[in-house]
């Protein structure tokens, strides 16, 4: 599955398109200069259990990585998400 990106002003998304319609998102709000608010993911029915709102997260955090962001998880399950494994410390800020 293709996970774009959306930013206008301070507000963003990650999200999984199909026949113009978002199957599966992730959004979230630039705070100050160096970190993003994630604050809702929601993924289709038809696409759960099968790991796309783990690959939301994923692509989150390689967008951060690559321009040097932290990410505040606000939505419950990036948090379990990103608290979970230690790969994701570098990223990661409460």
């Amino acid at each position: 599955m293709n996970i774009q990106r959306e930013e206008h002003g301070k507000k963003g998304a990650f999200f999984i398109e199909k026949d113009g319609e978002w199957i599966a998102e992730m959004t979230y709000q630039r705070e100050g200069a160096r970190k993003m608010v994630v604050d809702h993911t929601e993924v289709d029915e038809s696409l759960r259990n099968k790991g796309i709102g783990e690959e939301l997260v994923e692509e989150a955090v390689k967008y951060a990585r690559e321009n040097n962001l932290l990410i505040k998880p606000v939505c419950p399950f990036v948090k379990a998400v990103l608290e979970r494994s230690e790969d994701y410390e570098d990223v990661l800020t409460r």
